[in-house]
Parts: C-alpha cells; sequence; structure tokens
C-alpha cells in the first residue's frame, strides 16, 4: 500500500522563470519517517483537476539540514509540474510518501567525486554534493552542469556560492547550449565534453565515483567516456529523466489473457488482464493500492517480485540482471508472457 502523509507546504521559492523549489513542514511525530539519503526522491500526490496525479521528485536538501526540499520544473503538457509552478504555494496541503529511491550517495574520507547533471538533473546532485562536502572534510567534488542558459540554471547563484564556501574542495564547470559564457563550454555535456575534462582538465587527478543525473543520452555518453578513462562501472552511479523501450521485450508481447495474483499487504487478489496492459495499470483498475509514482520506468516505487510465471518490461534503467533473474519488476513497464502470473509487493 502507498504510504502518503498530509503535510502543509512551508516555502516555495522561484529558482527560475520555470522552476521553483519546494520545503515541506514535517510534523514532529513524522520527523523520523522522512529521515533520508542524499540522492532519494519522495512522490508528491495531490488531486487536479478531479483526477489524483503523483510524480516523484529528487530531495535537494541534505540529511544534515533538517529540512525535505524538492525542486520542480515545469514540463511541456505536465499537469503537476504546472501545478506546481503555477499554483502551488506556501500554506497549502499535500499528501508525500516517505523517501526511496536506488541513486544514493555512496560516503566515505578522502574520496574524489565528479558530477555530471542536466537541467533539473542538479537537484539530487545538489543533496550529494553539500553533504560531502559537510561530511567529509577531506573529499572533493566536481560538477560538470548543462543547461540553455544562465537564466534557465536551477540553482545557479547557490552553487556558486558553495564553490566560494569551498574553495578548493568544490571545483564547478557550467557548459551551456544557447548562451555564450565567459570561460565556460558552449554545447551540451556528451563523450567528448566528459574526455574534455576528465583526459585533459583533472588528467592529474583519480576519481573514485560519478554521479549521473540527466537524458539518456547524456547518461550513456559521459559512462562510455568513463569507462575508457579507467572508472568501473561499479562506480559510476547514474538516473535517468526517461527510459529509452526495449524493442526485443516489446516483440514478446502478444495478444492474450493473463490471469494475475497480486499479493500486497498480505492479502492476495487475483484478476484477469490483457498481456497487452502493463500490471500496475490493470491492478489500479481492480482497486488494488499498488505503490507507483513516474510510471516511467525511472524510479523503483512500484517494485514487485514475480513469484509465478513470466514478465518482460519495456522499459528499465534501474534493475540489474541479477535483480531480474530474482524475479523483480518494475509493474509499470512489465507485461505477462504466461498464462498465469503471480506478484508479490510484499517481498522486495
Amino acid at each position: 500500500m502507498a504510504d502518503f502523509h498530509k503535510v502543509k507546504i512551508q516555502e516555495v521559492k522561484q529558482e527560475t522563470a520555470n522552476a521553483v523549489s519546494v520545503l515541506f513542514n514535517i510534523p514532529q511525530q513524522l520527523v523520523s519517517e522522512f529521515n533520508f539519503e542524499a540522492g532519494q526522491y519522495i512522490t508528491l500526490q495531490k488531486v487536479i483537476n478531479g483526477e489524483e496525479i503523483r510524480r516523484a521528485y529528487s530531495i535537494c536538501s541534505t540529511p544534515k539540514s533538517g529540512e525535505v526540499r524538492v525542486a520542480i520544473k515545469k514540463v511541456e503538457n505536465g499537469v503537476f509540474s504546472t501545478f506546481a509552478t503555477s499554483t502551488l504555494k506556501a500554506g497549502d496541503e499535500i499528501e508525500i510518501s516517505i523517501p526511496e529511491g536506488r541513486f544514493l550517495l555512496n560516503t566515505e574520507a578522502n574520496k574524489n567525486y565528479i558530477g555530471f547533471a542536466a537541467g533539473s538533473g542538479i537537484t539530487p546532485i545538489l543533496s550529494m554534493i553539500k553533504t560531502v562536502l559537510e561530511t567529509e572534510p577531506t573529499s572533493n567534488f566536481t560538477l560538470v552542469y548543462g543547461n540553455k542558459s544562465v537564466a534557465d540554471t536551477i540553482f545557479y547563484t547557490a552553487l556558486n556560492a558553495l564553490k566560494e564556501s569551498f574553495s578548493g574542495r568544490l571545483n564547478l564547470h557550467y557548459i551551456f547550449s544557447r548562451e555564450n559564457v565567459k570561460n565556460e563550454l558552449r554545447g551540451r555535456i556528451d563523450e567528448n565534453v566528459t574526455n574534455y575534462f576528465v583526459k585533459n582538465m583533472y588528467k592529474e587527478s583519480t576519481f573514485d565515483a560519478a554521479y549521473l543525473c540527466g537524458p539518456e543520452e547524456m547518461i550513456k555518453e559521459v559512462s562510455k567516456a568513463l569507462k575508457s578513462n579507467n572508472i568501473s562501472k561499479e562506480n559510476i552511479h547514474f538516473e535517468l529523466f526517461t527510459a529509452s523501450v526495449d524493442e526485443e521485450a516489446t516483440a514478446e508481447i502478444k495478444e492474450g489473457t493473463t490471469e494475475v495474483t497480486i499479493l500486497l499487504d498480505d492479502e492476495e487478489t487475483t484478476f484477469s488482464m490483457q498481456q497487452t496492459d502493463d500490471i500496475l495499470a490493470a491492478s489500479l483498475r481492480n482497486n488494488i493500492d499498488a505503490p507507483y509514482s513516474c510510471q516511467g520506468g525511472v524510479c523503483s516505487s512500484c517494485l514487485g517480485k514475480v513469484t509465478e510465471g513470466k514478465a518482460v518490461m519495456v522499459k528499465n534503467s534501474i534493475l540489474t540482471d541479477d535483480e531480474i533473474e530474482e524475479g523483480l519488476i518494475l509493474t509499470c513497464q512489465a507485461h505477462p508472457t504466461t498464462p498465469k502470473i503471480t506478484v508479490d509487493f510484499d517481498d522486495v
């Protein structure tokens, strides 16, 4: 069952023309439930125009700050992001879930981190940067941050202030695709840009871990460049805005009906569904309060485990091959391919 709590908005801060940060007033009795790690997200839930909408947003504050704050950027045709950036205000009530997510900062003393972020991908990365600077006095962080222009850069002032406060420990580099800025690169973050920093500007440095957040193409190109510069796959951590479609998995989906058994909160529910439908959507239509958030295959809120039968996922940017072998699925992207299937939401 999705675990939501009704809280009040403490502050809505305009970060750019199209982005805000939202600070929540967490009641004292819920403070322990909202403890989080740098990189995690919460899910916001609100009824907008008569429809219940859920969206996941990364936390940009740090665990040490005592704040739970997220950043929301308006996206084209985005129902929730449009509402949040134009209507949401201090004093409003909203439902939020407890923090979750697998894009986590693995802190360790005397480490050299590098981060690549694009647009609102700075949100979890900012939490990581501040956490490293505050809690690891012998560690350094290098950030490469891409945007259209200075005006579109979320947390531009906050990042520059951090650079001033932690001179020598935070290396900050911007790249702009639609504006020429003195001493900064023009273009987008790609393989060549990554090599410029890792092979040239910081050729005398060894990076212990890399954290990436942005579009899928950026993640692919940056990861490729980092691996070619001897940063192991295990030390490259990323979170995508969107995930691409797996054409091979899509080809496995056929017309047909599956009998589905869902185990949630120690209760079993059985129903029939079309194999062309995804398991989460079918579950919700059958009045099962299954957990979910992004519905795009880029968070892990809807995680379930197949204990009987088989399903294929058309999108997956989170689960490892070993986890898939264990039966774990993102139910929002999973389609049953057998006459019967059992999915356990409790044992994940």
